[in-house]
């Protein structure tokens, strides 16, 4: 399968990891997801994600919409083995809405949490930090 730009996967330790760059709204949102699905139905099996939102310039949401893919992802993950998604966030709004999701994936078997320190978020997924480090922008080499 291939993967968006912002999208690693690393199946030797069962984790996404989703970098988003810019402007976040609906299309960014149903592109995500779909990979996450897509992935899962392609493994057969469980990985975590961590989402490092310190790169997004400009939110489009509102809360019916994430309140509606929220519920859809819980409903879509039931009887699942439980995942943890690990959301770097330092801007207040994508704070707020990180911790919307949370809350409406609460008791499911999606387990999210927010952060606001990489160090934290890595010991939480139980994964080397070098791999949630941040990443340069893509350069654009003619050649």
């Amino acid at each position: 399968m291939k993967l968006p730009p912002e999208v690693e996967f690393h199946p030797d330790i069962r984790l996404l990891v989703y970098r988003p760059r810019g402007l976040i709204d609906e299309t960014a949102i149903n592109k995500i997801i779909s990979v996450i699905e897509d992935l899962e139905a392609e493994t057969q099996g469980p990985f975590n994600r961590f989402s490092d939102t310190s790169d997004i310039h400009e939110i489009e949401l509102n809360f019916r919409y994430v309140i509606r893919v929220s519920l859809h992802r819980r409903l879509s993950h039931k009887g699942r083995a439980p995942v943890k998604s690990a959301i770097l966030a330092t801007d207040s709004t994508v704070v707020h809405y990180a911790r919307l999701l949370a809350l409406l994936t609460q008791g499911s078997s999606i387990k999210v949490q927010v952060f606001q320190d990489r160090e934290d978020a890595s010991q939480w997924l139980g994964v080397p930090l070098e791999l949630l480090a941040a990443k340069p922008p893509a350069a654009n080499h003619s050649g």
